[in-house]
């Protein structure tokens, strides 16, 4: 069975360059990680290292398997933290997976009142959108988009809370001739340019795609990328449009302007999956009320 420390440190010397730079990076002597990649050798069968001049250099093999190992190391770090939870009793964890601007505009309040209630525990927050998660801890609450007019995706042990529907609105350069008007046609910015803030094609990204297709045009992108607040700063330098969710625009961010989207109106659900671990009810419970605060403290219009 193959030792996953051996393939930490197989990672570690290809990122290094040296059995001794990694050595000296890992705090070990180099005759014991030379030791713990002989073992690794015969665990695998493999020659990872070949002779080269004075020194060695790692072989295709061995790098094909640090990269292969590195989803396996991130998984076994999850069931650590598991195992580490599971020894404790009363879990000292509780894992929120978000989309970044409910990171942003919710978790410090939630954040401050379980800690409020267990003032010892550590909240891990994770972003859901667009990785895919892994390595980090199973989420205690996962809070998700969906379509406004869908019936909604349910979770295996979860229970599925609605939190609020939210409008998106049209984000332009204050010099923007629609700037002055009180709401925006989805179709006027039919031959603008736009900022992409959802380059990786997450369920947001979608729903704009999707209402661009109903007014009957393909967006044309100046820039696309993975950061609502960079894609804002590209407007504000007068770049192009782009279409966000109220959550997503800071009331205060310089040089832009948010106007309500007509023909069509275009809106998302926030919902959040409660996790039902008996062991963390109350903190679960006390999350989800707080969000429910902070959903009601930013209203969809």
């Amino acid at each position: 069975m193959l030792n996953p420390r051996r393939l930490e440190i197989l990672r570690a010397v290809l990122a290094a360059g040296s059995i001794n730079r990694a050595a000296h990076n890992l705090s070990y002597s180099p005759a014991t990680i030379s030791q713990h990649m002989s073992a690794l050798a015969r665990e695998t069968g493999l020659v990872l290292f070949e002779k080269q001049g004075r020194g060695i250099v790692a072989t295709d093999a061995a790098r094909h398997l640090a990269d292969q190992a590195q989803s396996l190391l991130a998984d076994f770090g999850r069931l650590e933290r598991v195992v580490t939870d599971l020894r404790g009793g009363q879990g000292q964890h509780l894992a929120v997976a978000c989309f970044a601007s409910a990171a942003e505009r919710w978790m410090p309040a939630v954040v401050r009142a379980v800690h409020d209630l267990q003032p010892n525990l550590t909240v891990e927050i994770s972003l859901n959108e667009p990785v895919d998660g892994r390595g980090r801890r199973q989420p205690d609450l996962d809070i998700r988009t969906e379509p406004a007019d869908s019936t909604g995706l349910r979770l295996d042990g979860y229970q599925r809370h609605e939190l609020t529907v939210e409008d998106l609105l049209a984000v332009l350069p204050v010099a923007h001739p629609l700037a002055g008007d009180a709401e925006v046609r989805l179709r006027d910015l039919a031959d603008q340019p736009w900022i992409d803030h959802d380059i990786y094609d997450s369920l947001i990204g979608r729903i704009v795609l999707g209402a661009c297709t109903a007014a009957g045009f393909t967006p044309r992108y100046a820039a696309r990328l993975d950061d609502h607040r960079a894609a804002l700063s590209l407007v504000a330098a007068g770049i192009g449009v782009t279409v966000l969710p109220r959550l997503a625009v800071p009331e205060l961010f310089e040089g832009i302007v948010a106007l309500p989207l007509v023909q069509p109106a275009v809106s998302r659900r926030i919902v959040v999956h409660a996790g039902q671990d008996r062991r963390r009810a109350a903190l679960v419970a006390c999350a989800v009320k707080q969000l429910r605060i902070s959903a009601g403290a930013h209203p969809a219009a």
